[in-house]
């Protein structure tokens, strides 16, 4: 059992959006399962909880329309932009917008925001990583927790892979471990 610890821990709940969830322009398969999880563990965990959400502008460079592999998803102050109705919001308290320029692709919750020294400046030491897609925007940012120095727990039973290619998801794990991250379920922490 791990123990989280309200000055050290964070978690990151990664992109639970809409358009990520079965209805949305890019669900991920069995999306909307990470939520029961992912609301127990926020209801029972004491430390920062930051959410990531892609917050595209509708002519970003990752849609088909221009030249990207996605078709249009979450565009910004749209319903697929939207977290999940299901995901208890009330229990986050920093919500960072990534992907906001329509020339840059951001799959990190790192990735063109200041989350990391956001981080570094309550004092985390430690993140745990859930959401979607385990294969994209969980694995990018839990790499980039961990190329920041932060320790990292992703929980496998909070997280669900788009699986472009069989497989996919169990090599993002296989990566994330690798990369020195720690893989859990969520009931493993207390």
């Amino acid at each position: 059992m791990v123990n989280l610890d309200s000055h050290r821990d964070a978690v990151i709940v990664v992109d639970v959006q809409n358009d990520f969830c079965p209805g949305g322009a890019l669900a991920v398969p069995d999306g909307d399962q990470v939520i029961p999880p992912l609301n127990a563990l926020l209801r029972r965990a004491n430390c920062f909880i930051v959410a990531t959400r892609d917050w595209h502008p509708e002519n970003h460079c990752s849609f088909k329309a221009h030249a990207g592999p996605w078709p249009v998803h979450c565009v910004a102050e749209t319903w697929g932009a939207d977290f999940h109705p299901a995901l208890d919001r009330s229990r986050l308290q920093l919500i960072a917008s990534k992907a906001t320029a329509p020339d840059h692709e951001a799959y990190s919750g790192f990735e063109g925001t200041s989350l990391a020294e956001i981080l570094r400046d309550r004092g985390v030491r430690r993140i745990v990583v859930c959401g979607l897609a385990t294969d994209y925007c969980v694995k990018a940012t839990a790499l980039d927790a961990r190329r920041e120095g932060f320790d990292v727990i992703v929980l496998e039973d909070a997280i669900r892979g788009v699986e472009v290619n069989p497989g996919d998801s169990d090599r993002a794990l296989n990566e994330m471990r690798q990369g020195g991250c720690t893989i859990l379920r969520t009931d493993q922490l207390a």
